[in-house]
């Protein structure tokens, strides 16, 4: 059989109704779907006819089978919005004719198409939900041909067959149900090669589904709409402060408010306003620590602190007592000189080295220098 060659139309009327529908554009990620539909054949009876006259015939009529079912299993990634590569099975049918002959004789001959391909897809989105593509690819395909002959007809090759990659090219267009579930309107060429060294075109006009692997596409959240009551005259949280000023909706129920809504820290780290060996005196990062402090203090008026001043272990405890009175009296007056109320400071306290927040020593009893260090200290303390 040469030059099979195919006409076929595609109802695409189908998809004229959902392209109004709105929907998310597919997502990169792999695919995978089948295809089934009508595969057809221009049988070339000229030829046939022209061979079996060059025998010595005088009369041939021919009777052809030239459509079938066809039908591709196909998998796929897609690269992005326009561009997929999509490979798969393709069983194109059966298709044959019988010739019968005068003097009295007949010949039968079929064939049978099917392989494997590989395409390039490029895709045209026309809304979110329905794009048109077009594929170019390869196709490796077995064709096996069966011929039978009676009466004084000749057959001397009953049973060829070939293997051979060829070109193939098609259109469609895709309709997403889902974001996960899409169908699919195909019109395809195939370009085969017979048994026998012909050549000749099948064409597959077919339907079917395609399943995205993967999640779901995440939906944005949009942010909360603007109320549109006035927001200086509303406190949905009830803790005395209006809408407009309140940083911290929804402050629990209980606790120590701010003049910006805000729970009032119940405490104050200071990270160790820490001193040198047996000095009083504050040192440069000291002050540092001790003017954020004053800010907290500044921001939340309500606030009450213990002013407690500590030692590490060397000394007696007479004198690590005064020493640490002396550092706590240092971060009072410096708190005080800077607008602190006094009135919301207690003590000046010193608790000598009774409260260390580290080890004065090892555990095997030699002396700790880092330790010490971090006891020798002053410390705020918030009172609830």
């Amino acid at each position: 059989m040469e030059n099979l060659k195919t006409s076929g139309t595609l109802g695409l009327a189908i998809l004229a109704v959902l392209a109004s529908s709105n929907a998310l554009a597919a997502e990169p990620g792999f695919y995978g779907g089948i295809n089934v539909g009508q595969s057809m054949a221009t049988i070339d009876d000229e030829r046939i006819t022209s061979n079996l006259l060059s025998q010595g015939f005088t009369g041939v009529s021919i009777a052809d089978d030239d459509r079938d079912v066809g039908f591709k299993i196909f998998g796929g990634y897609q690269i992005n919005r326009y561009f997929a590569i999509e490979g798969g099975y393709v069983n194109l049918g059966e298709f044959g004719y019988t010739a019968t002959t005068t003097p009295a004789g007949t010949m039968t001959g079929n064939i049978e198409l099917q392989g494997v391909n590989l395409d390039v897809v490029g895709i045209l989105p026309f809304t979110e939900k329905l794009s048109a593509f077009a594929r170019a690819g390869v196709l490796y395909a077995e064709a096996k041909d069966t011929f039978t002959s009676t009466g004084l007809v000749i057959n001397t090759n009953p049973n060829p067959s070939k293997r051979d990659t060829n070109y193939k090219f098609g259109v469609g267009l895709q309709y997403d149900i889902t974001e996960k579930l899409g169908m699919r309107l195909e019109a395809e060429r195939y370009r085969i090669d017979d048994a026998i060294g012909n050549k000749g075109d099948i064409d597959l006009a077919s339907i079917g589904l395609v399943y995205r692997f993967g999640p779901l596409a995440q939906t944005p959240i949009g942010p909360a709409p603007t109320p549109v009551a006035d927001c200086s005259s509303l406190d949905d949280d009830g803790d005395g402060v209006n809408n407009c000023d309140d940083k911290c909706p929804g402050s629990q129920a209980g606790q120590t408010i701010g003049p910006d809504g805000c729970p009032v820290p119940l405490t104050i780290d200071l990270k160790g306003v820490n001193f040198d060996f047996d000095q009083a005196t504050l040192r440069p990062d000291g002050v540092v620590i001790l003017d954020e402090a004053i800010s907290i203090l500044g921001r939340y008026p309500e606030l009450r602190v213990e002013v407690a001043g500590h030692t590490d272990s060397i000394g007696s405890d007479e004198y690590n007592q005064g020493l640490s009175e002396r550092r706590a009296r240092t971060v009072y007056d410096y708190l005080t000189s800077h607008g602190i109320d006094a009135g919301r400071l207690m003590g000046p306290n010193g608790y000598g080295e009774s409260r260390p927040i580290a080890p004065n020593t090892n555990p095997d009893g030699s002396d700790n220098p880092e330790g010490r260090a971090r006891n020798r200290r002053s410390e705020l303390n918030v009172q609830n």
